[in-house]
């Protein structure tokens, strides 16, 4: 860990740290399959979808963001590479063939799906810990999660 003179106990930091790194796996391997599901999007509702999983995109940039820059502030490193990520994400593999705008919306769906409930968990584990900001950002996280997946899930529903 790097000097810092934030007051929190150092147990609590490298705690929140591995938290953070953990979470910032996901979201980085979250936001390559979001950006995998906007280039190769095809179909009657094409438009549609690209810009809203470039919108998606965005906001898991800002997710990605939040959790390397809290380890950073907490005295940690980030652990954020592509070799980092890949063998650190649990996140399922995102179908790699190109597919109907609907297979990439049940795709992103069920990735969205599962990095909300990781993040409920941090919730958890950063509440159980003491750190209220830490907690606080995987709040502000699991809201955007949750508003993506309604609007990205509202593509499977039947019309009428």
């Amino acid at each position: 860990m790097y000097p810092t003179r934030n007051d929190l106990p150092e147990a609590m930091r490298r705690q929140m740290i591995d938290l953070c790194n953990a979470r910032l796996a996901e979201a980085i391997d979250l936001q390559t399959q979001t950006k995998q599901a906007h280039w190769n999007v095809k179909g009657p509702d094409f438009i549609a979808l690209h810009e809203l999983f470039d919108k998606v995109n965005e906001d898991v940039e800002d997710y990605v963001d939040l959790l390397a820059e809290r380890a950073v502030q907490l005295g940690g490193a980030t652990e954020g590479t592509a070799r980092s990520v890949a063998s650190r994400s649990t996140l399922a593999d995102y179908p790699l063939k190109s597919g109907t705008g609907r297979q990439h919306v049940d795709a992103l769906s069920s990735a969205l799906a599962a990095f909300g409930k990781l993040i409920r968990g941090a919730i958890e584990q950063s509440d159980r810990a003491g750190d209220k900001d830490t907690n606080d950002i995987f709040i502000e996280i699991s809201r955007g999660v949750d508003k993506w997946l309604w609007m990205v899930e509202a593509h499977l529903q039947p019309e009428g």
